[in-house]
């Protein structure tokens, strides 16, 4: 008698929500079959190349026998050498490149570990909504529980404190933020950052500030570090990525910073399930982090014209555009009476411009879609042509 083989997942697998970003690639691959030309501007993939001083910096590190072998799990001291001097630059924060960084295979990477290094079995997390998946999926992961907070237009896309009841915010071991925000683009003013910092004082909760676009900015407008807020390194990590800044997201470079006891244990996780940062890339994040500032500015200038097209294009097509100086990033309304995932796939069957429904990124956000400015100009123009010729209108 043949033996019925049934090998299931974890039950935590099996309880994940459906990643909505995967069923967006089976529509654009049934797209791409039928011959449509995609315009994709639901992904947050930068378009542009490598600056290429940093490219140069990885081609000389892989002829070097010494980049080859294991790279260590902290990171070369040189690479977090480059991110002290870069934070103390860049945000005149002040950390100690010894103990207080812990250098990242990609930021997404160091949220999840920070999630299941500090989460048990029962615990809650407080995430606001909408958000980034793995702030969320992170804490599932590790069989915890989220508690989502609602961010709301009227309150810029803050949460607000007040809605998180006292029973959870007493059991809750750590608050995610996300400032400058996707998908929203919303900012955090330094009132909001002093509040959560002494909220997570208050009870004892860790507080994780990602700091992926934290660089993607305009009009002269500076985010503030969470450690430029006063009794932050108390209770603070903080992430920050190579993706967006430097046009490096298939690179898989990010880091992170906090008091040496929470780095410690970051580092503890990830000695258990991952090496270090390749040696190569290390050496090619070293020279992003000290080559002229120019280099970036030349890709936030790219966007920033791509932001002006965008805006007026669909305050013509009748939205009511959300405007902050960072990200890269538009947070829309769908119109009344649709899904986001209904809005989008009708977006994409009638125009093949690809949108990411706003379910993406949480329940509470069914109402509205996401728009990257990830794509040429002339590219943009075609996308609000189609949109206009095929009636897709919010009013």
């Amino acid at each position: 008698m043949e033996t019925k083989i049934d090998i299931k997942p974890a039950d935590k697998l099996l309880k994940l929500p459906k990643y909505i970003f995967a069923e967006l690639d089976e529509w654009k691959a049934e797209a791409r079959k039928k011959g449509v030309d995609l315009i994709d501007l639901g992904i947050g993939n930068p378009d542009g190349a490598t600056p290429e001083p940093v490219v140069s910096a990885a081609l000389e590190s892989i002829k070097n026998p010494a980049s080859h072998g294991y790279p260590s799990f902290r990171g070369k001291i040189e690479f977090r050498q480059a991110i002290a001097d870069w934070m103390k630059r860049r945000y005149n924060v002040t950390v100690n490149p010894e103990t207080e960084i812990q250098t990242l295979i990609g930021e997404k990477e160091g949220l999840a570990n920070v999630a299941m290094a500090f989460t048990n079995p029962g615990d809650v997390n407080i995430v606001p909504d909408p958000y980034y998946p793995v702030l969320s999926r992170g804490t599932w992961i590790a069989s915890g529980e989220v508690f989502h907070v609602q961010l709301k237009k009227e309150n810029d896309f803050l949460p607000d404190l007040s809605e998180i009841p006292e029973e959870i915010a007493k059991k809750a071991k750590i608050f995610f933020i996300n400032y400058p925000n996707n998908p929203t683009a919303a900012i955090a003013p330094v009132e909001f950052l002093e509040r959560i910092v002494d909220f997570c004082r208050k009870y004892n909760i860790l507080l994780v500030s990602d700091m992926a676009y934290g660089e993607v900015v305009f009009d002269n407008y500076r985010p503030t570090s969470i450690f430029e807020i006063e009794g932050a390194r108390d209770v603070a990590v903080e992430f920050h990525s190579f993706s967006k800044t430097f046009n490096m997201a298939g690179w898989r470079a990010g880091f992170v910073i906090g008091k040496k006891e929470f780095i410690d244990i970051i580092y503890a996780m990830k000695t258990n399930i991952d090496y270090g940062t390749s040696t190569l890339v290390q050496d090619a994040a070293i020279k992003a982090l000290t080559m002229p500032y120019e280099y970036v500015k030349q890709i936030m200038d790219r966007y920033d014209a791509r932001r002006e097209l965008i805006a007026k294009r669909l305050t013509q097509l009748g939205w009511d555009v959300y405007r902050t100086p960072a990200t890269m990033y538009f947070w829309l309304k769908v119109p009344d009476k649709m899904t986001s995932k209904d809005f989008c796939k009708m977006v994409l069957d009638k125009t093949g411009v690809v949108f990411t429904p706003g379910i993406a990124f949480g329940s509470m956000s069914d109402d509205h879609f996401r728009f990257s400015i990830v794509q040429p100009e002339d590219r943009l123009n075609e996308a609000f042509d189609r949109m206009e010729k095929a009636g897709i209108r919010y009013s």
